[in-house]
């Protein structure tokens, strides 16, 4: 008798209607590995952030050197990239027709999205008169059952999760496939979005940091994403030689502002001597190559700055993570892992945006209990970005999207971990709905509308139709990933109150998103933040 073993979450997954992944980004999508850079020497990159301790006649100087004291000062932005297509409408972010998420779709509607129809949000509690289906503790309306909503609130904390609210984007793309230009990193850098030591960052090893593209129109790979997906990875960032193992991290700093002085003068007396014909250009690089090793000596001379895996608020008895299941070993680890690693960098300003990428979320075709247990960890992770955004005492716009989706044919799994859903059985892009959470410290996000009505129409960008598919008509985004796109940097835009200058040409001159009246309709938040926030790092 020939016994075979049971198969777990995390094992791959082999689906009969689909081809025998060939590229990586198909072995991430069926869970057959995992989503998983350094900075050398100060000269050949733009460091910015506060200075602690460089002499007060060189920090006048940091911003001509390119050194930014404050950074840019936008709100921090991390997207989670699902890659397989995830379930996000319904089962996860409540979704509804014209009206909003609460108008409601038919029974088969939400059928096909996962729900049973003992769970559908449309049922009216006799003993409550309320509709028990419907959990708005994060503003944006989720499923009271949705696993990103059970892992996202296991991680917050009740003050912050009163300061969290969101808007879901009904929009189709294509299923299993990185073609999707989804990633909106390149954008949110042109809108501003800055790190002190450097513009994005992402999980994958990719153009966009991800598993799906970026817009074409966007991609500018002198700023391309650096990988970052472990601790190991962001505490190599850095490298300011030999000097902070030789000296004390002040006398490091006071030889490299000498070296800089004596460049300096070298410099001058070449030009004034008229020696050689120096190219300005190379001039303001060796005089600033020092000044930048001295700022970056002065910031991270410790690598215990950058170290999320040494950061108590990150991991340990007061951390978003426990010790315990941060060194598990195990694939929630290693997700966590790589959470903390982008929200360190991220949230504390050291980037400007950053990618999550989770593979394994090609999980149709299996129990319903795989999806709801993956989609619980990515609420995990989702929750500690939030939670430790709140404990920095900074905003995050966190943006969630997956390439394409799925759908259930009515199938009902009783298992524990199944409660009672349905079965995913097949792709299917016509139930896709992105989605983005905004926190705010200074309180929840107010919708655009000056009632209920009004708000609820900005707070779902497009609609659904009621047998649960996207109504391609709703919005430009709806059935365009590239306006997807654009709707979400409108949308990141808004908050720092400059969708106004959306189309302008530093911006984004070509958009497809329309006249202004459009665009109002597909702005979800007034803004939080007057252009610029003050960053604590």
């Amino acid at each position: 008798m020939i016994r075979r073993r049971q198969r777990k979450y995390d094992d791959p997954l082999c689906h009969p209607m689909h081809p025998r992944p060939r590229t990586r980004r198909e072995f991430l999508a069926q869970g057959f590995i995992s989503g998983g850079a350094a900075l050398l020497g100060a000269a050949s990159v733009s460091f910015g952030g506060k200075s602690f301790a460089l002499s007060p006649q060189l920090n006048v100087l940091l911003d001509g050197c390119g050194i930014e004291q404050n950074g840019a000062g936008k709100i921090p932005f991390i997207a989670f990239d699902m890659a397989g297509g995830c379930s996000q409408a319904g089962s996860n972010v409540l979704v509804g027709q014209q009206g909003g998420q609460e108008d409601f779709l038919s029974t088969a509607g939400y059928e096909r999205q996962g729900l049973p129809g003992d769970q559908v949000p449309s049922i009216l509690n006799p003993n409550t008169q309320t509709n028990d289906f419907i959990d708005r503790s994060l503003g944006l309306a989720f499923h009271s059952d949705s696993a990103f909503l059970r892992g996202i609130m296991s991680k917050v904390s009740p003050t912050t999760a009163a300061n969290i609210n969101g808007a879901v984007i009904p929009a189709r793309s294509e299923n299993d496939t990185s073609n999707n230009p989804h990633n909106p990193m390149y954008g949110i850098a042109k809108a501003g979005a800055d790190g002190s030591l450097l513009t994005l960052i992402g999980s994958s090893n990719s153009d966009s940091g991800g598993r799906s593209m970026a817009p074409d129109s966007l991609i500018d790979l002198a700023i391309r994403p650096t990988k970052v997906d472990r601790p190991t990875d962001v505490t190599s960032l850095v490298d300011v030689g030999d000097l902070t193992s030789v000296l004390v991290k002040d006398d490091a700093v006071k030889v490299m502002e000498a070296i800089y002085r004596i460049s300096d003068r070298k410099m001058d007396a070449v030009d004034n001597g008229q020696v050689i014909t120096t190219d300005s250009v190379v001039k303001e690089l060796v005089k600033c190559g020092y000044l930048k090793s001295a700022d970056l000596a002065d910031r991270f001379g410790d690598p215990a700055t950058l170290d999320p895996a040494g950061d108590p608020e990150i991991v340990g008895a007061t951390g978003v993570f426990s010790a315990a299941e941060f060194n598990a070993g195990d694939r929630s680890a290693r997700e966590f892992q790589k959470t903390a690693s982008v929200m360190k960098m991220v949230l504390n300003g050291f980037s400007g945006a950053g990618t999550i990428e989770m593979g394994g979320y090609d999980y149709h075709g299996g129990r319903r209990a795989e999806g709801e247990v993956k989609d619980f960890r990515a609420g995990q992770c989702m929750g500690a970005a939030l939670e430790y955004a709140a404990i920095r005492g900074v905003p995050l716009m966190l943006y969630v999207m997956s390439d394409g989706s799925l759908s259930s044919n009515g199938v009902v799994d009783n298992s524990v971990d199944g409660r009672g859903k349905g079965e995913w059985t097949s792709d299917n892009q016509q139930t896709a709905a992105p989605f983005f959470l905004v926190y705010n410290p200074n309180g929840r996000a107010n919708l655009i509308g000056s009632t209920p009505e009004e708000q609820a129409i900005h707070q779902q960008i497009g609609r659904m139709r009621a047998d649960g598919s996207v109504e391609t008509a709703g919005t430009p985004a709806a059935n365009n990933v590239n306006l997807l796109v654009q709707t979400v940097l409108l949308n990141y835009m808004a908050l720092h109150g400059q969708n106004g200058q959306f189309g302008n040409t530093e911006f984004f001159p070509n958009h497809g998103l329309g006249n202004a009246t459009l665009m109002d309709s597909l702005t979800a938040f007034e803004p939080i933040v007057n252009g610029t926030i003050s960053n604590p790092v």
